[in-house]
């Protein structure tokens, strides 16, 4: 029997980090697609305008704000969604944020609130979500990622390391999780025109709009296997590149990124 999948009738649909970026996009294409959505970030503004610009969808977005480094905090949200809206059936964990990093000026507090947006965010949402979809025997579960999580890329020390991670927690968790019914993803996108993209100080190919990679995010819930990666020919040369030895892939990525026409300081 095949893993559950998510539909529009069978619950709600929760977001983080949805009031801006992905996140914001994301929860406008499942609420036009039918789906109540609970959008959760810090911003309780941007949330309350991001649930007037669904008006008129098929579906409906509902501000839930939170801060997703809080853990009491979350397991509230969880319950006061399912308490108000009904059952979670489909849990996006996007909330995530991105400090550069110098390697030659490295800085603690980049790294610490890095891993407690980006890895424990996820965490917090993640365990009394799948303690409720145990009971119920199915639910949906993605996590954003990125394809920074491949490999090491300048200035992304901190933002791809955590990716990584939860690239190989969402891996880990998908033996247990097939067992009791509760399909798990992971999102892996390439650059896409967001707040965060705008910190980036090396050129980005295949650069996407966001519009664009939320369609793929959602087409890849509704049909797609354990990775939703994408664009493919950037996705894919990564992975390949992360193949290649050391002494090879770090000339590579530094004529890719320009790294190789900075002056040793």
């Amino acid at each position: 029997m095949s893993l559950y999948r998510a539909r529009p009738q069978d619950g709600i649909a929760w977001i983080t980090g949805a009031s801006t970026g992905i996140g914001r996009q994301l929860a406008l294409d499942l609420a036009a697609a039918g789906y109540t959505v609970a959008a959760t970030a810090r911003d309780e503004d941007r949330l309350a305008t991001l649930s007037l610009d669904a008006a008129g969808s098929k579906g409906r977005i509902i501000p839930f704000p939170v801060d997703v480094t809080e853990s009491a905090a979350m397991v509230a949200t969880v319950d006061a969604v399912e308490r108000e809206l009904g059952p979670i059936v489909l849990a996006i964990f996007n909330a995530g944020t991105y400090y550069p990093v110098r390697g030659a000026e490295p800085n603690t507090e980049r790294y610490v609130r890095t891993y407690q947006i980006n890895v424990f965010g996820v965490v917090f949402g993640l365990v009394p979500v799948v303690e409720r979809m145990k009971r119920r025997g199915r639910g949906q579960i993605a996590i954003t990622g990125s394809v920074s999580g491949y490999g090491g890329l300048p200035m992304a020390s901190a933002y791809g390391a955590s990716k990584a991670a939860l690239s190989n927690m969402a891996a880990a968790l998908k033996f247990d999780l097939d067992l009791i019914n509760v399909r798990i993803q992971i999102i892996n996108p390439g650059f896409i025109e967001t707040p965060l993209t705008e910190k980036n100080e090396f050129p980005m190919p295949a650069l996407l709009p966001v519009d664009v990679a939320s369609r793929r995010i959602v087409k890849g819930l509704s049909s797609g296997g354990f990775e939703i990666n994408f664009p493919r020919r950037l996705s894919w040369a990564l992975k390949v590149a992360n193949m290649l030895p050391y002494w090879l892939y770090f000339p590579l990525m530094a004529k890719v990124t320009g790294w190789d026409r900075r002056r040793r300081s």
